[in-house]
């Protein structure tokens, strides 16, 4: 059985930028991740969108590691508005305790599997919804930045969003292609922001042998 062609979901992304009307910056919600993840889409996205950032992230163990990467996030934010003088918005919802109640039973999928498949599109769904509610005209995902995460993945969940929900147009995006992701980098590095070493999950944090770690084992 043949496998499809990769689709470039960048230039995707060009196209659709091309294709906005002159004079206008439609409103983009955004599902963020991380502040290193935000560096260099929402700098690219700016000029072109209206956007607000969308962390959901009850995916993150521990709680204390989740707000230390919002507060990242806002760190990032703060930086931006000084040194450019753009004004993100952005749209804390309810941490869901039970979030893990789905992925417990995928603990032993690997990286990039079907317990990821399962979180992403939980966090993008959640976003999604938010954004028809509040009239939004674009939702997109920050994820697709990452090397780590299969944009062909992403967009396809993205581009299944807007067709069961007839909701905002999904923006198509690999935001690490045309050294999207050496920008990030350098971005990251310039505004000394902390760099998670794991997802965020606790079954994303394993030892060099790819074994979940001790206190992790213990998430049931």
């Amino acid at each position: 059985m043949e496998s499809r062609p990769k689709i470039d979901y960048y230039q995707k992304s060009l196209e659709i930028i091309s294709g906005l009307p002159r004079g206008k910056r439609p409103s983009l919600l955004i599902h963020a991740c991380c502040g290193p993840c935000a560096t260099h889409p929402i700098i690219w996205l700016a000029p072109h969108f209206d956007v607000t950032l969308y962390y959901q992230n009850s995916n993150i163990r521990p709680y204390a590691e989740y707000l230390k990467r919002l507060g990242e996030v806002k760190k990032l934010l703060g930086y931006y508005e000084q040194d450019y003088g753009y004004e993100f918005k952005l749209i804390v919802p309810e941490y869901h305790e039970d979030f893990l109640d789905c992925l417990i039973p995928l603990k032993d999928e690997p990286e990039g599997g079907k317990r990821c498949l399962v979180c992403y599109k939980k966090r993008m769904e959640e976003g999604y919804l938010y954004a028809k509610e509040h009239g939004y005209e674009y939702f997109a995902t920050l994820m697709t930045i990452s090397r780590e995460k299969d944009s062909q993945v992403l967009n396809a969940l993205g581009s299944e969003l807007e067709a069961k929900y007839q909701g905002p147009k999904y923006f198509y995006s690999d935001f690490k292609k045309a050294q999207g992701g050496d920008v990030a980098l350098r971005l990251r590095k310039h505004y000394g922001l902390y760099y998670q070493n794991f997802c965020g999950c606790p079954f994303s944090k394993r030892d060099a042998k790819g074994e979940l770690l001790d206190y992790y084992q213990s998430v049931k």
